[in-house]
């Protein structure tokens, strides 16, 4: 669930294929509360991640991970690239593939 009551604007959402065995530790690390999202907690304008686990697929999962606005993931993203990349680098033992499905502009009623 999103950390903020704040109406989110953007919305990315990755796939990952996760190593049989490592589930556990990918839960602690891409959850709401893990390492990505307290990355995340430093930037203005995110407002939280959702961890999915697909239930007829094992080790398949979604995370999504909202925003205020595309410019301020960007912006993020931008000003802390080299953080972003060792994290994901040290991430990547756990998973057997990374997808990002894409980013969604949230459609205002």
């Amino acid at each position: 669930m999103k950390a903020s009551n704040a109406p989110w604007g953007y919305l990315i959402v990755w796939e990952f294929q996760v190593r049989l065995g490592s589930e556990m530790q990918f839960e602690k690390v891409y959850g709401p509360k893990g390492t990505w999202a307290e990355f995340f907690k430093q930037a203005e304008g995110y407002l939280g991640t959702e961890l999915n686990r697909d239930w007829k697929k094992p080790g398949r999962y979604l995370t999504l991970d909202f925003w205020q606005s595309q410019d301020m993931y960007e912006r993020f993203r931008d000003q802390h690239r080299s953080e972003y990349k060792a994290l994901d680098t040290r991430c990547q033992q756990m998973t057997e593939s990374e997808v990002e499905i894409g980013g969604f502009a949230r459609i205002e009623p």
